[in-house]
C-alpha cells in the first residue's frame, strides 16, 4: 500500500501545482486587464473632449516660438525700456485716481503723476531719434489694430480735460495756481470754524461762521467768473454748501440771488400796478366828461321870435 500512496501523492502534486500556477497567472491577468479595463475610459474621454487629436507640445518651445521673428520687426531695447516706464507710471496714476475718487482730489493729488505719464508719452510718440536711430512712435503706437498704448493714454487724458484740472495746475504741471491755493486756505479757515461750533447750538455757529462762509462764496463766484475752476473745488464748495445749509440749517444771502429776487418781486407786483393804474387812468376820463345840453323845441323859439317882435 505505501507504494501505491505514494504514487497517489505525486499524482495529486502533479495535477493541484500546476493549477495553482494556472490560477496565480489568471489571477494576475486579470488584474492587469482590469488596470487596462480602468484606463480605457479615460482615454475613451479624453478622446471625446477634444475632437481634434492634437499632437503633445512642449509649453516651454511653444512659448519661446515668440522670440523668432526677424530682428528688424522685433520692438527695440530703447522702445521696450520706455514702454516699461510707460507701464509704471500709468499704474501710478491710476493708484493715486482711485482714493482721490471720494472726496474729489484728483487734480490737487495727482497732477505730479499725471505729469510723469505724460512726459513719458511724449517720448514714446515722439518723432525725435533715440539711441541707433530708433523711434518707438511707429512700433510701439500705430503697429496694430489696437493701439493699446494710444487708448489707454488717451482714456486718462479724457479724464484730466473732463476734470478740467488744467485750470489749477501750472502750465507745466509743476504746481497749483495760486488762486487754487488761496482758496484752499479759505476753505480751511472755513471748515475749522464749522469743527470749532458743531458740537454746539448751530445758532452760534451760522453766527460765527457766517463771516468765513461768506468770503468763500465771494471767492468761488470770482473764480467762477474768470473760468479758473477745476473739480477739486467745485466738489469742495458743494460740500460745504451743503454743510452750511442742511446739517447746520444756516441761511445766508448770496449776492448774485439779490437781482434775482428784485426781478421776481417787481413782476409778481406788476399785475397788481397795471390794474391800478387802468382803474384811476378810467376815472379820471370820467370826471372830464362834459354832458352837452339839449336844444330847445322849434316852437319855442317861435315863441320867442313872436315877443320880440
Amino acid at each position: 500500500m505505501l507504494p501505491y500512496n505514494r504514487y497517489l501523492f505525486f499524482v495529486f502534486v502533479a495535477i493541484y501545482v500546476p493549477s495553482l500556477k494556472c490560477g496565480d497567472v489568471v489571477h494576475l491577468s486579470a488584474s492587469e486587464s482590469a488596470d487596462k479595463l480602468e484606463a480605457v475610459p479615460s482615454i475613451s474621454t479624453a478622446a471625446i473632449s477634444s475632437p481634434v487629436s492634437k499632437p503633445a507640445v512642449d509649453t516651454v518651445f511653444s512659448f519661446s516660438l515668440l522670440s523668432s521673428f526677424p530682428d528688424d520687426l522685433e520692438v527695440s531695447d530703447y522702445c521696450s525700456d520706455l514702454l516699461h516706464i510707460f507701464g509704471q507710471r500709468y499704474v501710478a496714476y491710476v493708484n493715486c485716481l482711485v482714493p482721490a475718487a471720494r472726496p474729489v482730489k484728483v487734480c490737487q493729488s495727482c497732477y505730479s503723476t499725471y505729469g510723469g505719464l505724460v512726459e513719458i508719452y511724449n517720448n514714446i510718440s515722439s518723432d525725435q531719434m533715440g539711441p541707433g536711430n530708433v523711434t518707438c512712435r511707429d512700433s510701439l503706437l500705430r503697429s496694430d489694430r489696437l493701439m493699446l498704448v494710444y487708448q489707454l493714454y488717451s482714456n486718462l487724458e479724457s479724464l484730466w480735460e473732463d476734470s478740467n484740472c488744467a485750470r489749477c495746475v501750472t502750465e507745466h504741471l509743476e504746481s497749483l495756481t495760486n488762486d487754487t491755493l488761496y482758496f484752499m486756505a479759505t476753505l480751511n479757515q472755513t471748515l475749522t470754524c464749522f469743527e470749532k461750533y458743531q458740537q454746539g447750538n448751530h445758532t452760534e455757529l451760522c453766527k460765527n461762521c457766517k463771516s468765513a462762509y461768506g468770503t468763500l462764496n465771494v471767492l468761488y463766484s470770482q473764480m467762477e467768473k474768470n473760468s479758473t475752476l477745476c473739480i477739486d473745488i467745485e466738489d469742495a464748495m458743494n460740500m460745504t454748501r451743503r454743510l452750511w445749509s442742511k446739517n447746520f440749517n444756516c441761511s445766508f444771502p448770496r449776492e448774485e440771488n439779490v437781482p434775482v429776487i428784485a426781478v421776481s418781486s417787481f413782476m409778481l407786483f406788476l399785475p397788481i400796478i397795471f390794474y391800478l393804474s387802468s382803474f384811476l387812468h378810467s376815472e379820471q376820463k370820467k370826471r372830464k366828461l362834459i354832458h352837452p345840453r339839449r336844444a330847445k323845441s322849434n316852437t319855442s323859439l317861435m315863441n320867442i321870435q313872436d315877443k320880440l317882435s
